[in-house]
């Protein structure tokens, strides 16, 4: 059920380095010493251009050389990551510049132009009806996933083709197994039409939006690189929790870095660098005229529209890399990865205490280091063998500074003077995996992948699954594609997420638990079946449908329960889910559309850990219900399209959601939405400027008022709207 997009990146030419003229001697004779001088300054002239010629010739050649062992590396690393009998929906470069917020549309937003992607607040995504889940991945290498925030960790600047894999996925996937993102990033040795280049952008426009990014790029010989940056602040760092669309108090400031070093050692072996920081800052959307619950030093009176919260978030991330083949039947990579994410919530001292009796500091942070190996080899024209290892250390630190009020046994304030209950503590936790798997081509026709995972867990619990995985392709026609597969998933709760805080020392306060119960929270296990056919119609269309059904034990789920905006896992003890898909995909000469519809089903029942963030009605009805998960959208569509004349390009693109959860143990559900964005891009060559790009887009170009979230259901704690209509302008200068 894959779109079908194709790449835009063109083959970039060789760069030409002209050697400086050697200066030749001049004889003098007399009878003619001027015309002796100019025939043998013309014969040096000719014999020095003859030479610069071939020198030219020469680099040319060892440029494409190096050209070509660049993308027979790209290739043998794409190999490294087999998709037999899963889903795969692929974004290219170019679909993201066709968009109409063209590459400053943020990384969450271009994937919710997947099949099954359901938007929700604080830039979250929901793949198939899971709770994020997802995985990272750059040009193969895992990057662990930060502590939970409202900003996107990586730029759509860099991506070259990013693929969203769900489904049946083969044994090399683990962990995180609602869907891979695997993004190609951009690098020096496959650019563009020069040995170096960049851009600079300029965007911005309504809520006081302006952003700037710059990339370079280039390379010399055996070494290429690719940098890009991004700075950027507006007046809507987080949804709206009101419908006015003007929030008071949602200031962000946002910067982000990438850098991507390459170097070819020989042909056959490349080392390269990646590395990159995310740094976000925001101020927490206020509610105005909201009523004062609790006394403070003898007022209950606090203006709302003044509250003064705000969070910091910091990632980085480094990973190098060590790739190579044979040229016949072993390709490999090995990587070393690091990652270091924190976040800081400083709540207001009065104000939260006043309406939440709770003033809490949290501070959070994660440090992820570990080892990747992947390998290939070819044993016969139908064996394809694979296998690797991945070994990872965390360690988490929680730092939290809690003013609270003390309470009566019935919860009810008995002074009005708070005191400060400091809540730290520390882990550090192991992942080790294994996976072995033989990709078989039985026919011409079918391919099937079979393989066996190993995963172990040594964090607050200690855990460990051996994992089978099925995968098949038939193949019947050229225009035809059957997949199906089966998956055995084990799946560790967010380690950056999961505290060992001692929930007893906040009792007779206004933070005590709503039930005093605390069990760790466990791994998931899942069982995954998956199948799907993709048709092409015509050369123009293709169509797809896929089906999925998960059972799961232990089922992990997270929802935002204390005041900081930090999420908190917890399992339920049952959860089933299943869905249907289909994807389209039109295009005709300067035309292309697509659209996707899901179907959705998530649930759960019997909440067996983290009870403390429950209420005891809650735990009881979930004990002996099923009931949807928070993320639920039972119905959820994209669909866009462009449409190019001359220079100018028309685009749009859009989502639909039937709503998601709400209400006491989301037994109901939120009102259907529509979101649907405008573009115009020009591309324009003038004299002096050269080539630069302009865009204009009108984002919910029909000002649909809509809530992602009401406030209400498991684990949702504030309301937040939808955008509202705005226009935003760009323009990008190549050089």
């Amino acid at each position: 059920m894959n779109r079908l997009v194709f790449s835009a990146k063109a083959l970039f030419a060789m760069p030409l380095f002209v050697m400086p003229l050697l200066a030749a001697p001049l004889f003098a004779y007399a009878a003619d010493p001027i015309g002796t001088a100019r025939t043998t300054a013309a014969s040096a002239q000719a014999a020095s251009a003859a030479a610069t010629s071939a020198d030219s010739a020469k680099e040319k050649d060892e440029t494409l050389d190096v050209t070509v062992q660049a993308r027979r590396l790209d290739q043998a690393r794409n190999g490294l990551s087999p998709e037999v009998g899963s889903s795969v929906y692929r974004i290219s470069q170019a679909d993201i510049d066709s968009l109409p917020q063209g590459a400053d549309t943020p990384l969450n937003q271009v994937l919710l132009q997947a099949p099954g992607v359901a938007d929700d607040s604080y830039g979250q995504l929901h793949v198939r009806g899971e709770h994020a889940n997802l995985q990272y991945r750059l040009d193969g290498i895992i990057i662990p996933e930060p502590i939970s925030g409202f900003g996107q960790s990586f730029d759509t600047r860099i991506v070259d083709q990013v693929s969203l894999v769900t489904g049946a996925l083969p044994a090399q996937y683990g962990y995180r197994t609602a869907g891979i993102v695997d993004i190609r990033t951009k690098s020096g040795d496959t650019a563009n039409d020069t040995d170096s280049g960049g851009a600079i952008d300029v965007f911005g426009g309504t809520h006081q939006t302006f952003q700037t990014s710059a990339d370079v790029y280039g390379s010399n010989g055996p070494f290429s690189y690719y940098f890009t940056g991004t700075l950027g602040e507006n007046n809507l760092g987080i949804e709206a929790p009101t419908s006015d669309g003007s929030p008071l108090h949602d200031h962000t400031r946002q910067g982000n870095e990438f850098g991507y070093l390459s170097y070819l050692v020989d042909p056959l072996t490349r080392v390269a660098l990646m590395f990159g920081t995310t740094s976000n800052q925001f101020q927490i959307p206020n509610t105005p005229g909201l009523p004062g619950v609790f006394t403070l030093n003898g007022s209950s009176s606090f203006d709302s529209a003044n509250l003064n919260e705000t969070q910091s978030e910091l990632t980085n991330f480094a990973a190098i890399a060590l790739q190579g083949t044979n040229g016949a039947a072993l390709d490999y990579q090995v990587a070393l990865f690091s990652r270091y994410s924190r976040t800081q919530f400083n709540p207001d001292p009065t104000g939260d205490l006043i309406f939440n009796g709770v003033a809490s500091s949290d501070f959070h942070s994660n440090q992820a280091n570990g080892i990747q190996v992947d390998t290939t080899y070819r044993l016969t024209d139908t064996h394809t063998l694979r296998a690797g290892i991945l070994l990872q250390e965390e360690h988490a630190v929680f730092d939290n500074s809690v003013a609270v009020l003390p309470t009566d046994a019935n919860g009810n304030q008995i002074s009005d003077v708070p005191f400060t209950i400091n809540d730290s503590s520390g882990k550090t936790g192991y992942l080790y995996s294994l996976y072995a798997q033989d990709e078989w081509k039985i026919a011409s026709k079918v391919t099937v992948n079979y393989g066996l995972r190993l995963d172990r867990m040594d964090e607050y619990v200690q855990a460990g699954q051996v994992s089978p995985r099925l995968g098949i392709v038939y193949q019947p026609t050229n225009a035809t594609t059957i997949h199906a597969g089966y998956a055995r998933y084990f799946t560790p709760p967010p380690f950056e997420l999961v505290s060992s805080s001692a929930i007893g020392i906040f009792n007779g306060t206004t933070n005590q638990a709503p039930s005093p119960q605390n069990d760790p929270v466990k791994p998931e296990r899942s069982d995954y079946f998956d199948a799907g056919i993709t048709q092409r119609i015509t050369s123009e269309l293709a169509l797809g449908l896929d089906a999925y059904y998960k059972r799961s034990s232990d089922l992990l789920d997270e929802g935002q329960f204390g005041t900081a905006l930090i999420f908190t896992p917890f399992n339920y003890a049952m959860g089933r889910t299943y869905g249907l898909e289909l994807t389209a995909s039109y295009t005709h000469e300067n035309a292309s559309a697509y659209l996707n519809v899901a179907y959705s089903h998530a649930q759960g029942k019997d909440i067996e850990s983290a009870q403390f963030n429950f209420t005891p009605a809650e735990l009881a009805y979930i004990a002996n219900h099923w009931v949807y998960l928070d993320h639920d959208q039972r119905v959820t569509a994209s669909f866009g399209g462009s449409y190019a004349i001359g220079r100018t390009t028309l685009t749009a693109d859009a989502t639909v959601g039937s709503g998601l959860r709400s209400g006491f143990a989301n037994t109901d559900r939120l009102p259907w939405y529509t979101q649907v964005n405008l573009g115009v891009i020009e591309h324009l060559n003038a004299p002096w400027l050269g080539k630069f790009d302009t865009r204009l887009l009108l984002l919910n170009a029909f000002g649909r008022v809509y809530e992602l979230r009401d406030g209400s259901g498991i684990g949702v704690g504030a309301p937040q709207y939808g955008p509202q209509r705005a226009i935003y302008a760009g323009i990008t200068k190549h050089f």
